[in-house]
C-alpha cells in the first residue's frame, strides 16, 4: 500500500500543482464532474491496465526486464496513460518527460527524488557501499630552486642543465632547496559527512586532494598513508573509486556541455548500478513490492552501460544548472562559448555522471555568484546525506549560509592541519586559544584570516592578557590537546575492520566499460569533432589543390619534353615538389594533435580509456583523409605535367603519394605525443623533417653521403617515397632510349644511377612496403607516448628568498595593516597617505544607455526574427570621487558588458544613449588617459618581474614631466597599497600555467592600473577566484585607493558581508540588462534592505545574513514570476530612481570654471621614449623566455654541425654537375629550413605578447610604431647572434675559400634571410586572428617560396608566365646572391653527362641564371624585403584588432 501510495500521489500532486491553472479552465467549460464516477470506474481501469503491463515486464527474463519500464505518455486524446518503453533508447521527448516528472522544480524536487531512490533500496534491505578515507602521517615535499636562480634567464636555464645532468653522474650537488608541501597530517573524511577544506592559498590544500585522490604528481615525494576502508592504494584503482576535480578547466572547445557530459558517463560507465539494480529487482519480486515507475524507469536507465546519451547527464545538468546551456559549445581561446562560471561547473559535472563513490572538489565555486554557488553545495550535501557519498570540497570564499551545509571543516595553513572535525566546534576551539569571530564576519573569512600572521591581532579577545603571536605549530598543538583533537587520534589508533567494508566499494577494474565499447565511444567522438573541425579540412584540401593547380601551371606539359638527359631536371623537380607538398600538408597535424594532448592527459590519467583508445580512432579517420588528399594531387597533377602515360603507373603513383601520406601523418602525431608542448614539437618537427629531408636522396645524391652518415639515408621514409615515385616515372618505355657515354644502358636507368637511386622495378613494392611499416611504426610510438609520457611544465610558485633586514623593516612599516574593513579612514592622515603625484578628481555620468549587438547565428536558426540583441536596456547612473560603487547582479545579468561600454573596451555592436565627464561628453582620446580598466583575466607579460611590469606602466603612462625618482617614489608607493613588496622579483608568467597565483596576479592588475594614477578606475571582478583573505586584501587596495578621492566602480561576483559593505553604492542588475537598484548601501546595507522590504511579498532578512545573498535571492526571476511584479518597473517609478535622475542632471552639466580635459600630445610619453620603454621589456622578456631562445640557439648549432657533416668539404670539390648540384641544395636547406622554423618559433611569442599589446594600447600607454620597433629590434639583436654562429660552422665545415669579402657576403645574407624569415613570422601573426590560421597561411607561402626558390626548377626552366614570381620570393634571392658570392666567379671545367665539360661560371649562368655581375642589386633587394616585412608587421598591429568585445 506505501508503495502505491507513494508512487501515484505523489505523480498526481505533482501532476496538480503543475495544471491547476488548465483544470480550472476546463472545468468551467464541462461543469463540474461526477466526483464518485471518476474516482471509482475510470481510475480502476487505468490502474488494472498499468497492473497488467507491469506483470507482462516482471514475467520477462532479467536482462530484458531490466530494459524495460513504464512512463506516462500522453495519447491523442490528451489521457495520460503509463506505457511500457525500453529505457535504453528513450527519444528525447520520454526524457524530458521523465526529468519534468521527476525533478519539477530542481530546488524542492531534488532532496525528494534521492529519498525516493534510497527509500526504494532500503525497503529491500540492500546495504550501499561507503568509503571511509584515512590520512596519516601523510607529507609531501618538492625541490624547487629559489631566489634569483629561479628565473628562467638564459644563463639559468643552461646551467640548471648542465648541473642536472651533472647531478645525475652524481658529480655535482644540487642546488635546488626541499619544499615541504604537506607536514606530517593525519585524519579522517567520513562517508555521509560534507567536509570543506579551507585555508589560504599555498597552505597545500590542492596538494591533499591529489594525494587522497592517489593522483600526487610523480616530481614530489610522499610519505605515510592513505587508505580507503583499510586498503592501500595498490589495492584496488583508486582513479575510479574516486574523482578528483581539479581547479583548471580543460575542455574540447568544439563540443557541447552535453556531448562534453554524456562522452565522460559514456567512459566512466555505470559501475555497481546494475548488479544492485538486478539485485534490487530479484528482492522485489520475491517480496513482491511494485516499485515506483519513475524511480524505476530512471534506475533502470542510468544503469545501462555504454549508451551514447545517458539520463545521467539530464540530471545532473539540472542539478548543476547547466541545462540552460546544455546544447552551447564550451567554447576554447578561439571559440565564443560558454561563461567561466559554466565551465567550472562543466568540469564538476564531467565528474559527477560517474560512478565514484568518494569525490574531491577542488576550488569549484570561482567564478560563480554567492547563490549559484549555495545551490550546488545544497545538492551536493543532499547527494552526501542521501546517497552516502564520501566528499571534500575546497571552497576558495564560501558565504556564511554555504559554510553551515558542510558538517566538517578541516582547516590547513602553511601544510599543516589545524583544525578538523564539526564545523559546530570550529569557533570553540579558537576560543579555546584566545580568539573570537566578531559579529557579521563570515565563519570562514574569520578562520582563514586567524591562522595568518598579519590579521590575527585583531580578534584576540583575552583583553586581560597581553597579545602574542600564536604560530600554526601552537595551534596544531592546541588542536591535539583539544576534546575534538583527542577524539579524532583515538580513531586513528583503532585501525579500520576491513570486513565492514562493502565489496563493491572499491573498484578494482581499470576501465568502466569494455575494450570493444571503449573504442566505440572514442570512435564516435572523434567523428565529432572532425565535423566540428571541418573548417581545417576543408582548407587543408583547398590548400592542396590550389598548390596542385600552380604546380600544373608551373610544369605544364606543353614545355615538358621527355626522353634526353636535359629533358630531366624539370621531371625531378616536379616529382620532389609533389613529394614535399604531400609530406608538408601533414605538418598540420602535430599542431592539432598538441592542441588536443591537455584534454588527453586529463581524461587518460581518470582512466576514462587508454591510450590506444584515444590514438586508434585518429589513425583509422586519417586514413580516407590520406586517401583524398594524395587523390586531388594526382587526379589534377598527373596527366597535366606529363608523368608516364600508362594507366598502371597512375595508380602506382597514387599508392605512393597514399603511402607518404599517411606516413607523414602518423610521424607528426607522434612528434607532437612526445614533444607535448607547442614549442617542443615544433622544434622536434622541423629538426625530424630536416634529417628526413636532406637525408632523403634528392637534395644530395645518394653516393655523396659519407660512408658513416649512410644509415640516416637508410632511415629516411622520405628516401622511399622518393625511390619509388623516381622508379615508376623513369623506368618507363619513353626513357628507355640507349644512353651515351653514361653508366648505365638506358636513359632512365642512368639518370636513376646519378641520383643513387634503386635502377630495378621490384625495388618499388620494397618502398611501398616500407612506407606501410613505417606509419604502423609511427602509430604504435605514438601510443606508447600516449601511454607512457606525462605532460610537461610543473606550476611550482617561485619561492623567495627572504632578505631579512630589508623585510623586518617593511614588516613594522605595514603591521598597521590588519583586514579590519569596518574601520573606514583610520584617521584622515593614514587614509590619504601621501599620493607623491596630484590627480583631478572627476565623475561620470550616464543616461539611458542601451547597448546591442547582432544576433547570434544559434538563436537565429532557432526562429528569432530580430536582427539586434539587447544587452543592456535603458542603464542610468553616476558614479561620483571618493565614492566606491558596486555593479552587482546574477551571472548573464550584463555588468561586464556596461563597464565595457562605459570605459570604451568595446569593439563591436550598437552605443545608444549619453555618457559625460565631469559634464563633459565623454572622448576615449582623451579619456584613455585618466582612467584605468582591470580586466577580469588578468593579462601581463609573462616573462618581467612584478617591479618591472609596475614600472613599465609608469614609465609609459605618467605624465613625461615626472621626474625619474618621483616616479620610482611613485611605484614604491603603489606596491605598498597593494602589498606587493615580498612579491617584486617574482616572475609574473602565465595564468595556470606557472608564476604569480590567482590573487597575486589581481592586485598586481590593480597595481599596474594605479601607477598610472588615473581618476577613474573600472574593476571587473576583483575578487572572483580569491579565497577570503586574498579577497579582503583585495578590496583593502581597493579601499585604499577610493579614499585618495579617486572614483572607483567594481563588478562583484560573490561578495562576502565584509567585502559587500566595503562599498558606498550600489547598482543592481537583472538579467536582461536592467538596473533594479541603483542608490547608497548605508550602514549594514539598512537603506537597500529597507528598500527591497517595501516591495510587497518580499520576505523579511534574517539577523547576521548577507544583504548580497538575500538581494539576489529576492530580486531573481523565480521570485518575479512569484509575486508578479517587475522589479525593474518598481525602481523606474521610485523615488530613488528620480532622485539619480536628478543626480545625472546636474553632474551632466560643466561645473562654472572648469574646462574640458585636454592634452597636448596624444601619449604621454615622446615617441623615443616609447621605444626605448618597450625595448626595455622585450629585452628582458627575450632573456628569460628560454624556451624559445635555448632552443634556438641548440637547434642552430645542431642544425649547423650536421649540414657541415652531411655536405663535409664540399664547397671546394667542383668537377661533376652532381656536385654543384648538391652544392646548391645544401644552400638551399640551409636557408630555408631555419630559416622557417624562426619564423614559426617567433609565432608564439609574438602571440602571447599580442594580447597583453591590446591591453596596453586600450589603456593609452604607447603607439603601435615603437611597440612594433622594439618587438624586432630585439629579435633582430638575437638573430644577429644566432646567424654568426651558424654561418661560422657552415662556411668552415662545407669548406669555401676563406677571404674576407666572401665571408662577409655569406653571413650578410644569412643574417638578412634569417631576419626577414623572424619579420615574415611575425607579420604573419599581426596580419591573423589566432596562431592555428597564422601558422597555416604561413606555411601556404612558404610553399610558395619553396618552388620559386630556383632549386626545385632552375630560373631558365620556369615557364615565361610564372618567372616574374622567381623574383617574388626572397628565398630565391637570398640562394642568388650565397651562390654567385661563392662560386659565381670560378673558371675551372665541369663535366655533364650527355654533353661536353664548360666553365663553372658559364654553367651557372646558362642552366640556373646565377650572374656573379648582379650582386649588388641582390645586396638592397635583402634590405628590401626586411623593411617590406617590418612595415606590414607595424600596419598590421596598428590598424588591426582581433579583440572580440
Amino acid at each position: 500500500m506505501a508503495a502505491a501510495y507513494a508512487g501515484d500521489d505523489l505523480a498526481r500532486s505533482s501532476g496538480s500543482r503543475r495544471s491547476w491553472r488548465s483544470t480550472s479552465i476546463r472545468e468551467m467549460w464541462q461543469g463540474p464532474p461526477d466526483v464518485f464516477q471518476r474516482n471509482s470506474t475510470r481510475r480502476q481501469v487505468v490502474d488494472e491496465e498499468e497492473e497488467l503491463k507491469w506483470a507482462a515486464i516482471e514475467r520477462l527474463p532479467t536482462y530484458d526486464r531490466l530494459k524495460k519500464g513504464m512512463l506516462q505518455q500522453a495519447t491523442s486524446t490528451g489521457r495520460m496513460v503509463r506505457n511500457e518503453v525500453d529505457v535504453t533508447n528513450l527519444g528525447a521527448q520520454d526524457k524530458k518527460q521523465l526529468m519534468e516528472s521527476i525533478l519539477k522544480v530542481v530546488e524542492d524536487d531534488n532532496e525528494k527524488f534521492l529519498h525516493r531512490l534510497r527509500s526504494r533500496t532500503d525497503r529491500v534491505g540492500i546495504e550501499i557501499p561507503k568509503i571511509e578515507v584515512r590520512f596519516q602521517n601523510l607529507s609531501v615535499e618538492g625541490d624547487a630552486y629559489v631566489g634569483t636562480r629561479a628565473l628562467p634567464t638564459l644563463l639559468n636555464s643552461t646551467l640548471n642543465a648542465i648541473e642536472g645532468v651533472l647531478g645525475m653522474v652524481g658529480l655535482s650537488p644540487s642546488k635546488k632547496r626541499v619544499v615541504k608541501i604537506l607536514k606530517d597530517v593525519s585524519g579522517i573524511i567520513r562517508p555521509s559527512r560534507m567536509t570543506l577544506l579551507l585555508g589560504p592559498p599555498g597552505a597545500g590544500k590542492t596538494t591533499l586532494l591529489q594525494a587522497l585522490s592517489g593522483k600526487s604528481d610523480d616530481n614530489l615525494r610522499v610519505t605515510g598513508k592513505v587508505t580507503y576502508c583499510g586498503h592501500e592504494f595498490k589495492e584496488f584503482v583508486p582513479q575510479r573509486t574516486c574523482a578528483y576535480i581539479s581547479q583548471h578547466d580543460l575542455h574540447y572547445g568544439e563540443m557541447t556541455v552535453r556531448e562534453t557530459l554524456d562522452f565522460s558517463g559514456r567512459c566512466l560507465g555505470v559501475g555497481t548500478r546494475y548488479d544492485l539494480l538486478s539485485e534490487l529487482s530479484r528482492r522485489e519480486k520475491e517480496a513482491g513490492i511494485k516499485p515506483d515507475p519513475e524511480i524505476d524507469a530512471f534506475m533502470k536507465a542510468t544503469a545501462m552501460a555504454g549508451l551514447e546519451t545517458s539520463l545521467i547527464t539530464d540530471y545532473v545538468l539540472k542539478i548543476l544548472g547547466l541545462d540552460i546551456c546544455a546544447d552551447i559549445m564550451v567554447g576554447d581561446d578561439m571559440r565564443r562559448g560558454i561563461s567561466g562560471g559554466q565551465k567550472k561547473r562543466v568540469t564538476t559535472g564531467e565528474m559527477l555522471v560517474g560512478p565514484a563513490k568518494a569525490f574531491f572538489m577542488d576550488e569549484i565555486s570561482t567564478g560563480l555568484d554567492s547563490s549559484t554557488t549555495f545551490q550546488i553545495v545544497k545538492f551536493m550535501r543532499q547527494m552526501v546525506h542521501i546517497m552516502d557519498v564520501t566528499m571534500v570540497i575546497s571552497l576558495l570564499q564560501p558565504a556564511p549560509e554555504t559554510f553551515e551545509l558542510f558538517d566538517d571543516v578541516i582547516l590547513l595553513s602553511e601544510g599543516q592541519v589545524v583544525y578538523q572535525g564539526p564545523h559546530e566546534n570550529v569557533l570553540e576551539f579558537f576560543e579555546y586559544t584566545g580568539f573570537k569571530c566578531p559579529e557579521r564576519k563570515g565563519i570562514a573569512d574569520f578562520l582563514q584570516e586567524v591562522t595568518s600572521k598579519k590579521d590575527q591581532e585583531q580578534y584576540w579577545y583575552k583583553k586581560n592578557q597581553p597579545y602574542r603571536l600564536v604560530s600554526v605549530p601552537d595551534f596544531v598543538r592546541a588542536f591535539n590537546s583539544f576534546k575534538i583533537g583527542q577524539h579524532l587520534s583515538e580513531d586513528l589508533r583503532i585501525p579500520y575492520d576491513k570486513s565492514r567494508a562493502h565489496p563493491a566499494a572499491l573498484v578494482t577494474d581499470r576501465y568502466g566499460i569494455s575494450n570493444y565499447e571503449l573504442f566505440r565511444a572514442t570512435f564516435a567522438r572523434e567523428w565529432l569533432l572532425m565535423k566540428r573541425n571541418s573548417f581545417i579540412y576543408i582548407f587543408k584540401t583547398t590548400q592542396i589543390t590550389i598548390m596542385a593547380t600552380i604546380a600544373l601551371t608551373v610544369f605544364l606539359r606543353t614545355e615538358m619534353k621527355s626522353g634526353q638527359f636535359k629533358d630531366a631536371a624539370k621531371f625531378w623537380g616536379a616529382l620532389f615538389f609533389s613529394l614535399i607538398n604531400v609530406m608538408f600538408n601533414g605538418m598540420a597535424e602535430l599542431a592539432m594533435t598538441v592542441f588536443r594532448l591537455p584534454v588527453f592527459f586529463k581524461q587518460r590519467d581518470s582512466l576514462f580509456y587508454p591510450a590506444w583508445a584515444f590514438g586508434l580512432p585518429i589513425w583509422l579517420f586519417r586514413i580516407p583523409i590520406s586517401v583524398m588528399e594524395s587523390g586531388i594531387w594526382i587526379i589534377l597533377t598527373y596527366y597535366t605535367i606529363g608523368f608516364a602515360p600508362a594507366a598502371s603507373r597512375f595508380f602506382k603513383q597514387f599508392l605512393a603519394f597514399c603511402g607518404v601520406h599517411q606516413m607523414a601523418l602518423s610521424l607528426f602525431r607522434f612528434l607532437a605525443a612526445a614533444g607535448r608542448t607547442e614549442v617542443v614539437a615544433n622544434t622536434l618537427g622541423t629538426f625530424t623533417l630536416l634529417m628526413v629531408f636532406v637525408l632523403g636522396g634528392f637534395i644530395v645524391a645518394k653516393d655523396d653521403i659519407k660512408p658513416w652518415m649512410i644509415w640516416g639515408y637508410y632511415v629516411s621514409p622520405m628516401m622511399y617515397g622518393q625511390n619509388a615515385i623516381a622508379i615508376n616515372e623513369f623506368l618507363d618505355e619513353r626513357w628507355a632510349g640507349p644512353a651515351v657515354n653514361a653508366s648505365e644502358s638506358t636513359i632512365g636507368k642512368s639518370l636513376l644511377k646519378d641520383r643513387g637511386l634503386f635502377v630495378d622495378e621490384y625495388w618499388y613494392w620494397i618502398c611501398i612496403g616500407a612506407l606501410l611499416g613505417f606509419s604502423l611504426l609511427f602509430n604504435v610510438l605514438f601510443i606508447a607516448a600516449l601511454t607512457y609520457l606525462n605532460p610537461l611544465g610543473d606550476s611550482k610558485a617561485v619561492i623567495l628568498e627572504e632578505e631579512d633586514e630589508n623585510n623586518n623593516k617593511r614588516q613594522m612599516a605595514s603591521s598597521s595593516e590588519g583586514i579590519d574593513m569596518a574601520v573606514r579612514n583610520v584617521g584622515g592622515s593614514h587614509a590619504r597617505r601621501g599620493m607623491v603625484l596630484p590627480f583631478q578628481p572627476l565623475s561620470l555620468a550616464f543616461n539611458h544607455v542601451n547597448y546591442y549587438v547582432d544576433m547570434p547565428a544559434e538563436m537565429k536558426s532557432q526562429g528569432i526574427e530580430e536582427s539586434r540583441l539587447q544587452l543592456l536596456r535603458d542603464v542610468s547612473g553616476a558614479f561620483r570621487p571618493g565614492i566606491l560603487t558596486a555593479l552587482v547582479g546574477v551571472s548573464g545579468a550584463g555588468k561586464t558588458t556596461l563597464m565595457d561600454v562605459l570605459a570604451g573596451r568595446k569593439t563591436g555592436g550598437y552605443i545608444e544613449g549619453s555618457i559625460s565627464i565631469s559634464g563633459y561628453p565623454k572622448n576615449q582620446e582623451t579619456f584613455a588617459r585618466i582612467s584605468g580598466y582591470c580586466e577580469q583575466n588578468d593579462i601581463h607579460s609573462p616573462f618581467v618581474t612584478v617591479y618591472e611590469s609596475l614600472l613599465y606602466s609608469a614609465w609609459l603612462r605618467l605624465a613625461a614631466d615626472v621626474k625619474t625618482e618621483t616616479r620610482k617614489m611613485f611605484v614604491e608607493e603603489v606596491m605598498d597599497l597593494v602589498e606587493l613588496n615580498p612579491l617584486r622579483n617574482a616572475l609574473v608568467g602565465l595564468p595556470g600555467v606557472d608564476g604569480l597565483s590567482t590573487e597575486q596576479r589581481k592586485r598586481l592588475t590593480i597595481a599596474v592600473e594605479l601607477v598610472a594614477n588615473p581618476s577613474i578606475i573600472f574593476m571587473d571582478e576583483p575578487t572572483s577566484g580569491l579565497d577570503a583573505r586574498a579577497a579582503a586584501i583585495v578590496m583593502r587596495t581597493v579601499r585604499n585607493t577610493v579614499d585618495t578621492g579617486r572614483t572607483v566602480v567594481c563588478t562583484i561576483h560573490q561578495p562576502s558581508i565584509d567585502i559587500f559593505e566595503a562599498f558606498d553604492e550600489l547598482l543592481l542588475m537583472k538579467r536582461g540588462g536592467q538596473v533594479i537598484y541603483a542608490g547608497p548601501l548605508g550602514r549594514h546595507s539598512h537603506k537597500l534592505v529597507e528598500y527591497f522590504e517595501a516591495v510587497p511579498g518580499v520576505p523579511k532578512i534574517k539577523e547576521g545574513y548577507n544583504p548580497a545573498t538575500w538581494m539576489l535571492e529576492v530580486s531573481s526571476t523565480a521570485v518575479e514570476a512569484q509575486l508578479d511584479v517587475d522589479f525593474a518597473d518598481i525602481y523606474a517609478n521610485s523615488s530613488l530612481y528620480w532622485r539619480n535622475q536628478e543626480l545625472i542632471k546636474e553632474l551632466s552639466t560643466p561645473a562654472p570654471g572648469s574646462k574640458d580635459l585636454y592634452f597636448p600630445t596624444q601619449y604621454s610619453q615622446s615617441f623615443l621614449v616609447q621605444c626605448k620603454a618597450c625595448f626595455w621589456k622585450q629585452h628582458w622578456s627575450y632573456w628569460r623566455n628560454s624556451q624559445y631562445n635555448a632552443i634556438r640557439f641548440f637547434m642552430t648549432i645542431i642544425i649547423g654541425v650536421l649540414f657541415g657533416v652531411i655536405f663535409w668539404n664540399k664547397g671546394g670539390q667542383i668537377h661533376r654537375q652532381q656536385d654543384l648540384l648538391n652544392l646548391l641544395g645544401a644552400t638551399y636547406a640551409a636557408v630555408l629550413f631555419l630559416g622557417a622554423t624562426n619564423a614559426s618559433a617567433v609565432q608564439s611569442v609574438v602571440s602571447i605578447e599580442r594580447t597583453v599589446f591590446y591591453r596596453e594600447r586600450a589603456a593609452g600607454m604607447y603607439s603601435e610604431l615603437p611597440y612594433a620597433f622594439a618587438q624586432v629590434a630585439i629579435e633582430t639583436i638575437y638573430v644577429a647572434i644566432q646567424t654568426f654562429v651558424y654561418a661560422l660552422l657552415l662556411y668552415s665545415m662545407i669548406g669555401y675559400q676563406w677571404t674576407a669579402d666572401k665571408f662577409l657576403y655569406f653571413y650578410y645574407f644569412i643574417f638578412m634571410c634569417f631576419t626577414y624569415f623572424s619579420m615574415y613570422g611575425m607579420m604573419v601573426v599581426a596580419l591573423t586572428p589566432g596562431p592555428q590560421i597564422a601558422a597555416i597561411i604561413m606555411s601556404f607561402f612558404l610553399s610558395f617560396w619553396n618552388l620559386f626558390s630556383g632549386f626545385l626548377i632552375p630560373r631558365p626552366l620556369i615557364p615565361v608566365w610564372w618567372r616574374w614570381y622567381y623574383w617574388c620570393s626572397p628565398v630565391a634571392w637570398t640562394i642568388y646572391g650565397i651562390f654567385a658570392s661563392q662560386v659565381g666567379d670560378r673558371k675551372d671545367k665541369l663535366e655533364i653527362p650527355g654533353e661536353e665539360s664548360m666553365q663553372v661560371n658559364e654553367f651557372l649562368n646558362k642552366y640556373l641564371g646565377f650572374d656573379y655581375d648582379f650582386l649588388v642589386p641582390i645586396v638592397f633587394a635583402h634590405v628590401g624585403w626586411v623593411l617590406l616585412f617590418f612595415f606590414v608587421f607595424a600596419y598590421g598591429i596598428r590598424f588591426l584588432n582581433f579583440q572580440r568585445r
